[in-house]
């Protein structure tokens, strides 16, 4: 399915992201809650990333204009992330953001929400892995330029439906994502970026991103009910 660029208007919010530790191991991240949040998404950034990346900073601010609270968050200590080996161990990241969901549920602010995951390039492939693995109900997984691949034998077993946004020149990581499509059996749905490359640089890339990933979550995130705080 190619995604056509409608130009959508995202208002600028106010929402002071607050510092957070999630420990042990001490993971450090940035939780935004706007007012009358209706769910949480929870960031696993890619390969040489943090809770600090540009892009993903952009999609955060997004989903919290949408209502939605956002987790930005490192996946490793600082100390790991020199480490090339644990960058790409996908088992390790997706326990670190099953560490990361397990957490929000001791917050008052997060227990109640309805949970995503927006993961990017391998970290797409640790949000799949954890999706498959939570004890907890993942309402929704979207993947930006992810390898959807690197899951694995995971990937039959995720129940979450999950949206794979990859752009139209990224011709192997779409081939790749293609393959991964035919082995989820939960709902599940291809966009592509017409003329995008991996990081989505080009001139409304990033914008069709976010209009996609917006309407998975808001689709697939159950609004809060009537009364709740």
């Amino acid at each position: 399915m190619n995604v056509t660029t409608r130009n959508p208007v995202v208002e600028d919010v106010d929402v002071a992201p607050r510092a957070v530790r999630i420990a042990p191991p001490g993971l450090d991240g940035l939780l935004s809650r706007p007012a009358n949040a209706r769910g949480i998404v929870l960031f696993a950034h890619g390969s040489g990333s943090s809770r600090y990346s540009p892009r993903n900073t952009h999609v955060a601010r997004a989903l919290q204009a949408a209502g939605l609270t956002t987790l930005l968050f490192d996946l490793l200590t600082e100390a790991e992330a020199a480490d090339r080996a644990r960058v790409f161990d996908i088992p390790l990241l997706a326990e670190r953001l099953l560490l990361a969901t397990a957490w929000i549920a001791t917050q008052s602010e997060t227990a109640a929400l309805a949970i995503g995951y927006f993961g990017a390039s391998t970290g797409a492939a640790a949000a799949l892995v954890a999706a498959a693995r939570s004890e907890r109900d993942i309402a929704a997984v979207v993947s930006r330029g992810g390898r959807p691949d690197l899951a694995a034998e995971d990937l039959p077993r995720v129940r979450a439906p999950t949206l794979l946004i990859v752009g139209g020149a990224d011709h192997a990581v779409l081939e790749l994502n293609r393959a991964a499509q035919a082995q989820l059996r939960c709902e599940t749905r291809l966009s592509v970026v017409p003329g995008a490359t991996h990081l989505f640089e080009e001139p409304g890339a990033l914008e069709s991103v976010i209009e996609c990933a917006c309407g998975w979550f808001l689709d697939h995130l159950p609004a809060r009910e009537e009364g709740g705080k």
